[in-house]
């Protein structure tokens, strides 16, 4: 009850910020009458009481739990609702925000049990009673809380840096670098006399732990200890920051605060395939030694700085290393809430990822609200949103090489140029057919689709299995015995992940008839188990059965197909063909080990409908249709078109065949904006979705429409962003990258040296890395 109580009102006090049309000045309502009053004390005030008061009233605010400052324990204070108005409106229950809240018009309120249609229907009477309500007295002014922009810039990690001296010990023999100096005065300070000096054994040890996270070698011992050089720590030192062993031990650092995973997490955890990349990108960036500012550069926006390197994609995957929702992103429609809600939280796994780890700021927390205790309004963070309100975490395809990235982008703005020509040219040469043409390509259109044959039904689909190994069957039943020339297996064809034709064909199979339905005296008629079995595409697999008599047969996957990181057995139709030709498979019941039931897709019974996909080439009746439309087509044009087009057919053939001929590009899991669509997954293609401040953080309440910026809460460090076009989303996150690496920007270079300092010596100098804030640990 007090979370219904919680979240039906706090809500309210803010609801019209969702809806301005509604929002209206609180009207007040007539006199009472005894009627009236009675249904209110019966019907209206139990609710108030019971659902809402310990969150809504003078006593909640007294206890520090008053929500969205909407105080309902007073008529006037409920007609003057909330931080934006008045919550019901006399007399007009369509008006009123209430109503549409407690009807899941809007908000869903209460989000999990909804208020009984009775209660719902009471409310609406009462208000179209006038809201008759016998509390009297003055609505109380609550004082509103806003944010100290200036106030908080005072707050020490948002200082400019600044150079100070460090101190000077009583003690200068012990002393070899500034750092020692601080060391040493805090140990006179507290009368603590430094420890002898660490032999060579135990300090060998300390640096390979410290810098490669292995223990030494017993020959890079005895060759240190025994190294008579007084520069062999150094030289030591230097070496191992060479090794490549450095970057794998300090990049596991960054990858843990960048939530980095080989999969995806939430509840279906799939493989993430291609998150490597990122991975050795981190890892070469250490070992080179790469400067921290072009570090951060690459991993916000590296595919718009250095679209040709090895490094500009990949260095993405740091804004997408965190947890994919699968079902959310692929398998909920466009046109549901929930597909919003999603995007809200996966945007805010990258504002949270970004700002966390760059400049320690806890930017997530102003997401329902203004932040309670650093200068970051709500507004500022949807701006950050926005930031990333163009890309999507996905595959892409890259050239490691920079040679062969140039290249093909060259051939591929040359190629689309050409067909880009050749289209325009076309679809005037097409205009002069008028109707005629358009009846033939309809034709042709029809003709073509019925020789498809497959439809909508596509045939049987098992279960998915995370394992190749797992054993599947299908088998058809007959009435009774049948005599069999010859079996057709015809695969099944679905676009899904690229496959097409061949889709779900097994690896290894077998073909058994039994006369008993159990097949424990089953005779096998063909036997591929041994070796895998080429993906037949559109090709029928027959198999002679000798007019063999039996009343089963069944077709057993020994080895699945694989699908897109799982595994599969789908097949298009099983046809048994008696001696006279006629197809015996429409008499059968079909049953199987398992199936997905999705008709008219997929279906135990399509495996026998008579439907299936079949190769146009297979057929030799369209060729005259198809030429009938192609002389009408040509008769459309001149001489010096046809002369064109064919030019351009060249050209275009010719930068095809030259892409074919680079090497291909490898893959990714990095921020994407263009990617093969997958059910409801589809790129932006580079322009940003809207992103909206929301009330509470409710996807059911935007406000209004944010423009991508950063926070402006550093002097001389303005957040807006000068684009020159607001709707280039790699511009956006080019803007971020710079205004978190300007040498401007306190937060970075702090919160850098902080992390360094951590995992060198195991605490902080701050002991909240993430957070710099108010609510952080001080220096």
């Amino acid at each position: 009850m007090l979370m219904i109580r919680f979240c039906l009102l706090s809500l309210l006090g803010i609801i019209t910020l969702s809806q301005p049309a509604l929002a209206v000045e609180a009207t007040k309502p007539a006199e009472p009458s005894r009627e009236g009053i009675q249904f209110f004390e019966s019907k209206i005030r139990p609710v108030l009481v019971n659902e809402c008061y310990e969150c809504h009233s003078l006593d909640a605010k007294k206890n520090n739990k008053l929500e969205g400052k909407l105080l309902l324990d007073s008529g006037p204070a409920m007609l003057k609702g909330g931080d934006t108005g008045a919550t019901i409106v006399p007399g007009d229950p369509k008006q009123s925000l209430l109503m549409a809240a407690i009807r899941h018009e809007s908000f869903e309120m209460p989000p999990k049990n909804k208020l009984s249609e009775q209660v719902i229907a009471d409310f609406e009477k009462w208000i179209q009673m006038g809201a008759p309500d016998p509390r009297d007295g003055k609505a109380p002014e609550l004082k509103t809380e806003k944010i100290d922009i200036e106030k908080g810039r005072q707050f020490w990690s948002f200082q400019p840096l600044n150079q100070s001296p460090p101190p000077v010990p009583r003690n200068k023999t012990w002393v070899t670098n500034p750092i020692d100096q601080y060391i040493l005065a805090k140990q006179e300070a507290a009368g603590i006399t430094p420890n002898e000096m660490a032999s060579r054994v135990t300090l060998i040890r300390r640096v390979f732990i410290d810098l490669w996270g292995l223990p030494p070698e017993p020959a890079d011992v005895e060759s240190f200890v025994n190294d008579p050089d007084p520069n062999a720590y150094e030289k030591l030192i230097d070496r191992l920051l060479a090794g490549p062993h450095y970057g794998e031990r300090w990049a596991r650092h960054w990858l843990d605060l960048v939530h980095y995973a080989d999969t995806h997490g939430y509840d279906k955890d799939k493989l993430r395939e291609n998150a490597w990349p990122y991975r050795d990108y981190v890892i070469r960036s250490l070992n080179e030694d790469r400067p921290y500012a072009q570090f951060i550069q690459q991993q916000i926006a590296g595919d718009i700085l250095n679209p040709f390197s090895q490094d500009g994609v990949s260095a993405t995957g740091f804004i997408v290393a965190g947890p994919f929702d699968w079902v959310g992103q692929i398998e909920i429609s466009e046109k549901l809430i929930e597909k919003k809600i999603t995007r809200n939280l996966d945007r805010d796994d990258m504002v949270a990822t970004v700002m966390n780890t760059t400049v320690s700021l806890t930017v997530q927390c102003a997401r329902c609200h203004n932040h309670k205790f650093d200068p970051i309004s709500q507004e500022d963070y949807y701006s950050l949103q926005a930031v990333f309100a163009g890309i999507d975490r996905a595959e892409r395809s890259y050239d490691p090489d920079p040679e062969t990235a140039s290249r093909r982008k060259t051939l591929q703005t040359f190629l689309e140029q050409s067909q880009s020509q050749h289209q325009r040219l076309d679809a005037q040469i097409r205009k002069r057919g008028g109707g005629k043409l358009e009846r033939l390509e309809a034709e042709l259109k029809r003709a073509m689709n019925a020789k498809q044959g497959q439809g909508v039904e596509y045939g049987y689909h098992s279960q998915v299995e995370k394992s190749d190994k797992t054993p599947k069957w299908v088998q058809l039943n007959f009435k009774q015995p049948v005599t069999a020339e010859k079996i057709t297996l015809i695969p099944a064809f679905d676009n899904y992940n690229n496959i097409g034709a061949g889709f779900g064909f097994p690896k290894r199979f077998r073909l058994e008839v039994s006369n008993t339905s159990d097949f424990k005296s089953a005779t096998t008629i063909a036997d591929h188990t041994q070796q895998d079995y080429p993906n037949p595409g559109t090709s029928h697999i027959q198999t002679d059965a000798g007019q063999k008599k039996f009343q089963y047969i069944r077709m057993t996957a020994t080895k699945l197909a694989p699908r897109s990181n799982d595994f599969i057995f789908a097949l298009g139709e099983l046809q048994v063909f008696a001696p006279d030709g006629k197809n015996l498979s429409s008499q059968a019941q079909v049953t199987s080990l398992d199936s997905i039931e999705a008709a008219p897709r997929w279906s135990r019974q399509n495996l026998i409908d008579g439907k299936y996909y079949q190769s146009l080439e297979f057929y030799t009746d369209l060729s005259e249709l198809k030429q009938k439309r192609d002389d009408f087509l040509a008769s459309l044009s001149t001489g010096e078109e046809k002369k064109s087009l064919q030019q351009l057919s060249a050209k275009i053939q010719q930068l095809q065949s030259n892409l074919k001929k680079l090497p291909d590009p490898e893959k990714v899991f990095a921020a994407a904006t263009d990617f093969p669509a997958q059910g409801n997954f589809r790129p932006t293609k580079g322009q940003p979705r809207p992103v909206h401040l929301l009330s509470r953080g409710s996807e059911k309440a935007p406000i209004r429409e944010v423009a991508a910026s950063a926070p402006n809460l550093i002097d001389g460090l303005p957040g807006n962003f000068p684009l020159r076009d607001p709707d280039n989303e790699g511009a956006r996150r080019v803007a971020l990258a710079h205004w978190i690496t300007s040498r401007n920007n306190p937060l970075t270079w702090r919160s850098l040296v902080n992390r360094v300092w951590l995992y060198h010596f195991g605490k902080a100098i701050v002991d909240t890395p993430n957070d710099f804030g108010k609510m952080g640990a001080q220096p």
